[in-house]
C-alpha cells in the first residue's frame, strides 16, 4: 500500500513539475496592437511641449483643429488617446500655416540629398546629351551593413535568424556587386527571382551579449535619366504579359477603388498619351501630398487611401499613390526601393518604375519630385524618368516572400530595408535591434 502511496506521489510531482507554461499562439491582431502601440507612443502633453516651440500659446481648440484636418496624428487605443511618435515634427510638415510658422522662425534650406542633387542633375542630363546613353556618372562605393539584436532578446543557444539587405544583381544602373564578406561563415545569397534582394545568416544567442550581423560587399551606382518627349512614345500592346501584369490590382496596397478610379479619370481626362497622363499624376500628387515622416507600414490597411485621407506620405507612400493612379491609368508601374546613399544624406527610399511603349522601363522618384532648386524644364521633371547617381537597389516589388521563408510575419510587411530578424519564439520588432551603414565612397 506504501509503495502503491509513494508511486502516486511521485507521479503527481513529476506531472505538476513538468507542466510548462501555456504558450498562447501567435496572433496577428495582438502583434498589430503592439505594432501601433510602439507608433502612437507620445501623450498630448508631450506633442503640446513640441509644438510649444513655435507656438507658445497653443490651445486646445487648436489641437483639436489640427486632429480634425489630419495634420496631428493620433489615435485611440485601449481607450486612450496616443498621438503618432513623429506628430509635433509632422504638423509643421503637413499644415500650410504651422510650416509658415517655422519657416519664419528657422528659415527654409536644402536638406541634403537636395544639395548634392544641385550638383548631379546636371551632370546627369549633360552626360545623357553629350554621349546619347542613359546611363551614367557612375558612383563606387564600398558598404559594410551592420545589424545588433539587443543583449538578451533571445534566450542562450537559441537560433536568431537574420536577413540583410544586399544589392540587385539585375538592374542595369547598378553594376559590378562585388561581395567581401559576411559575419557568418554560412550565407545564402537570395536568386535574382526574388523581389527582395537579401543576406541570410543563422547565429546562436549568447548570454549577456549582443547577436551581431554584418557583410561588406561593393558595388556601382549609376544614374539613369531619359529625356522623354510625348511624341516618342508608342501605344501600348495590350495583349502583352508585362501590360497586363502591371497595370492590374495588386494586393493590399494597389486597389482600384471607385475612389481612387475617380480621381485617375479626372487627373488624366482628355488625354490618350502615356508620359503626359504620368506627367499630370506626378504634378498632382507632387503638389497636394508634403513629405511627412510615415507609420511602420505593416500597421496601415490601404497606403494610397491612407495619403489621400491624410493629406501627406513619406516616399513609399506617395509612390504607391502614384503607381496605384498610373496602372488605372493603364500605365505600368512597379515598386522599387532600397536606400538613398547620397554622402552625409543616406537613408531608407522608395520610388517607382513606369513603362513606355519604344523606350521601356524608366525611374519615378515622386518623393523627390519636383526639386525645388530646379533651374530648367528638364530638372524640374528629372524624377520622371530619371534617377540621381546615388542609390542602392534591394527590392523590385513590395510584399514578397524573403528567401529562406520567414516564419512569422516580417517587422515590415511591405517594405524590405532595414532587415529582418526572428528566433523559434517569434519575430523580432525594430525596438529590438539596430542597424548602421558605412559607406566608403570610392570615386566621389
Amino acid at each position: 500500500m506504501k509503495k502503491l502511496l509513494y508511486l502516486f506521489i511521485s507521479l503527481f510531482i513529476i506531472s505538476s513539475c513538468g507542466t510548462k507554461p501555456k504558450v498562447e499562439p501567435y496572433s496577428w491582431e495582438s502583434d498589430l496592437h503592439q505594432r501601433l502601440l510602439t507608433d502612437f507612443c507620445m501623450t498630448e502633453s508631450q506633442v503640446k511641449d513640441y509644438i510649444r516651440k513655435y507656438i507658445p500659446d497653443v490651445t486646445d481648440d487648436q489641437m483639436r483643429e489640427w486632429e480634425k484636418s489630419k495634420a496631428l496624428e493620433c489615435m485611440v487605443i485601449d481607450g486612450e488617446k496616443r498621438y503618432f511618435r513623429n506628430a509635433g515634427p509632422n504638423l509643421f510638415r503637413v499644415d500650410s500655416t504651422c510650416y509658415n510658422i517655422k519657416v519664419a522662425k528657422e528659415g527654409a534650406a536644402l536638406s541634403g540629398s537636395e544639395k548634392v542633387n544641385m550638383e548631379n542633375l546636371p551632370e546627369v542630363i549633360a552626360a545623357v546629351k553629350k554621349g546619347g546613353k542613359n546611363i551614367v556618372v557612375p558612383k563606387r562605393m564600398r558598404i559594410t551593413y551592420t545589424l545588433t539584436v539587443d543583449t538578451n532578446e533571445v534566450p542562450a543557444g537559441k537560433i536568431i535568424r537574420c536577413w540583410l539587405p544586399y544589392p540587385r544583381t539585375d538592374v542595369a544602373r547598378q553594376q559590378d556587386v562585388k561581395f567581401i564578406s559576411a559575419s557568418e561563415p554560412k550565407y545564402t545569397l537570395a536568386p535574382k527571382s526574388c523581389c527582395h534582394s537579401t543576406l541570410y545568416m543563422e547565429k546562436r544567442a549568447v548570454h549577456n551579449e549582443p547577436a551581431v550581423f554584418s557583410e561588406t560587399f561593393e558595388y556601382t551606382s549609376n544614374a539613369e535619366w531619359h529625356n522623354l518627349k510625348a511624341e516618342d512614345i508608342q501605344p501600348y500592346d495590350t495583349t502583352a504579359a508585362l501590360y497586363k501584369e502591371y497595370t492590374a490590382e495588386r494586393e493590399k496596397h494597389i486597389i482600384f477603388s471607385s475612389r481612387l478610379r475617380q480621381l485617375a479619370a479626372r487627373l488624366t481626362a482628355g488625354e490618350t498619351n502615356p508620359y503626359l497622363k504620368a506627367k499630370r499624376i506626378f504634378r498632382w500628387v507632387n503638389d497636394h501630398f508634403p513629405w511627412a515622416s510615415a507609420r511602420e507600414y505593416s500597421t496601415i490597411e490601404n497606403i494610397p487611401e491612407y495619403v489621400l485621407d491624410n493629406h501627406h506620405g513619406d516616399c513609399g507612400q506617395v509612390s504607391l499613390l502614384f503607381i496605384t493612379l498610373c496602372r488605372i491609368s493603364g500605365i505600368p508601374a512597379h515598386f522599387q526601393s532600397g536606400f538613398m546613399m547620397h554622402p552625409n544624406a543616406w537613408n531608407l527610399h522608395d520610388w517607382a518604375e513606369i513603362y513606355f511603349q519604344g523606350i521601356g522601363w524608366v525611374p519615378a522618384d515622386q518623393s523627390f519630385g519636383i526639386p525645388t532648386f530646379a533651374r530648367n524644364a528638364d530638372e524640374e521633371y528629372f524624377f520622371l524618368g530619371g534617377i540621381d547617381s546615388w542609390r542602392m537597389v534591394v527590392n523590385n516589388d513590395f510584399g514578397r516572400s524573403l528567401v529562406p521563408q520567414k516564419k512569422y510575419p516580417r517587422s515590415e510587411t511591405v517594405d524590405f530595408q532595414r532587415g529582418e530578424v526572428e528566433w523559434e519564439g517569434g519575430n523580432l520588432y525594430f525596438p529590438k535591434w539596430d542597424y548602421h551603414m558605412d559607406i566608403e565612397y570610392l570615386n566621389y
